[in-house]
């Protein structure tokens, strides 16, 4: 008995080795295989992981311009670092940019723009900036003065994705990059579900979106889990900015996070296999589906006679900050005005593909 407890005593005490290297240490268990594993044999995973994307999905072609949304935060940031390493370890020939958007929230964007400015020199790589004031002479701290905590996400998303297109376009990029993680992919599969949208459902896998429109988008890390970009910019030490937007903590969104979360605490795997079936849904033929056409007021992508953006600044420049929010029928005056809005901006059916959007 004295010599099995001094061996089992003997095992725990003994450093456990790398399962992949078995020579280094193990300093973490990978969040996504339960391995565990040394920091050197963590990177080169993660980053080969990432690779593999890239070359199996042909993200890229030699010579692409492509711009890197960039938010000072730990995905895009970790985006931007590793596509920088692997474009110089595997010669993909890409110009690379950082793009970023100041939506204009004090305390936050402001501050994390200092991260993307420090990232710049760091990387060695440009960096546009583009503000919401500039394009659609609001900020979000304005906004948010107008409408309220309520729908505020609604105007930010929907601003934030043209506002990158409309980036993009100033430095004649060919390719928009997002760090859009494994989480964030498997949270969108739950929202689109539970919210009966099947045109967004039938899309949001994607690893490339908009192929058919002025830029295309794609997701390098569409199978990476957000707790190893977590853990990688930790060990690497990247400089990042950390606190949560301010006017965020109510987002419908945050729910299907949190079960995600607890989803993956139980079983790991979760996250692969809800994009898994994303992926794998058929949406039926009789399904109508929306026909894509271009705003007839800013040129945008949009299915209806104005864009979303559109629909949402007219509301905010008449003084009615919640005409493009929903339908309402009868009620006060701005809800009777919203009701005439939506009856007068039906969608139409346009035909053919978009071109490329004029600012």
């Amino acid at each position: 008995m004295e010599g099995v407890e001094a061996s089992e005593k003997v095992k725990r005490t003994t450093p456990r080795l790398c399962s992949l290297c078995n020579q280094r240490k193990a300093a973490l268990r990978r969040p996504k295989t339960l391995e565990q594993i040394c920091r050197e044999c963590f990177y080169n995973v993660f980053e080969d992981e990432i690779h593999r994307v890239i070359v199996e999905n042909n993200l890229f072609k030699p010579g692409e311009r492509i711009a890197i949304g960039a938010s000072g935060g730990k995905d895009s940031t970790v985006l931007a670092y590793v596509l920088s390493e692997l474009n110089k370890r595997h010669n993909y020939g890409l110009d690379l940019f950082l793009l970023s958007i100041d939506e204009g929230i004090t305390g936050y964007r402001d501050d994390s723009l200092e991260t993307v400015k420090r990232n710049e020199i760091q990387y060695g790589l440009p960096l546009k900036i583009v503000s919401y004031k500039e394009l659609y002479q609001w900020t979000m701290d304005e906004i948010v003065k107008a409408i309220g905590l309520k729908n505020n996400c609604t105007f930010c998303g929907v601003f934030r994705r043209q506002a990158l297109d409309r980036g993009a376009a100033l430095i004649q990029a060919d390719k928009i990059v997002t760090g859009h993680n494994a989480d964030d992919i498997a949270e969108t599969v739950l929202l689109n579900i539970l919210r009966g949208d099947i045109a967004r459902l039938s899309r949001c896998t994607s690893i490339t979106t908009g192929e058919d429109g002025p830029i295309p988008r794609c997701k390098p890390f569409k199978y990476t889990y957000e707790k190893e970009i977590v853990m990688y910019a930790y060990f690497k030490k990247l400089d990042y900015f950390s606190t949560e937007c301010i006017y965020s903590p109510n987002a419908y969104r945050g729910f299907a996070r949190e079960f995600i979360k607890d989803l993956e605490r139980i079983r790991p795997r979760a996250i692969l296999d809800i994009i898994r079936s994303g992926e794998d849904f058929r949406i039926s033929t009789t399904t109508r589906m929306p026909e894509q056409g271009t705003c007839q007021r800013c040129g945008y992508i949009s299915s209806q006679k104005l864009c979303k953006a559109c629909v949402l600044l007219e509301g905010l420049n008449r003084g009615l900050p919640k005409l493009g929010i929903g339908r309402k029928k009868g009620g006060s005056g701005e809800d009777q005005e919203q009701s005439k809005w939506h009856l007068e901006n039906r969608a139409l059916s346009l035909h053919g593909k978009h071109g490329n959007v004029e600012y």
